[in-house]
């Protein structure tokens, strides 16, 4: 697994909102999607943050539905990121360790695709053979 880099798992077809959207509109883009995030972006494209499906049981337990809140109340700010060079392992680690189900990739300033628990899983499913029963 250690050969296996973050690029050949992560995906590049990627939801985004700015910190302005409000959170129904993200909460429609993730449910039109079948996605558990959306990257929250500036004017640039530059990511400023992640809003997960986590965070909607927080938004709901606070706020009565249709609020008008914008995803920047909520969002996680300076996410922990991955480049695409970066090993599997090294993600998985990472998202273990911090609780996460998924890691923005970047190159330098430049948001170039996300890698998620769901990514990983199924490339392990395709690896490993199932152990007798």
């Amino acid at each position: 697994m250690d050969d296996i880099f973050v690029a050949q798992l992560m995906s590049t077809s990627l939801q985004t909102v700015t910190p302005d959207t409000l959170v129904e509109e993200a909460a429609k883009t993730m449910m039109d999607h079948d996605i558990g995030s959306v990257l929250v972006v500036d004017e640039e494209d530059h990511l400023e943050g992640i809003l997960t499906s986590t965070d909607f049981v927080q938004i709901v337990a606070e706020r009565r539905p249709k609020d008008e809140t914008p995803v920047s109340a909520y969002m996680s700010r300076d996410p922990i990121t991955t480049t695409a060079q970066t090993p599997i392992r090294d993600v998985a680690d990472s998202m273990i360790e911090h609780g996460f189900h998924h890691l923005p990739v970047i190159d330098g300033d430049d948001l170039i695709g996300i890698v998620t628990t769901t990514d990983l899983a199924a490339y392990l499913s395709q690896v490993r053979t199932p152990s007798p029963t």
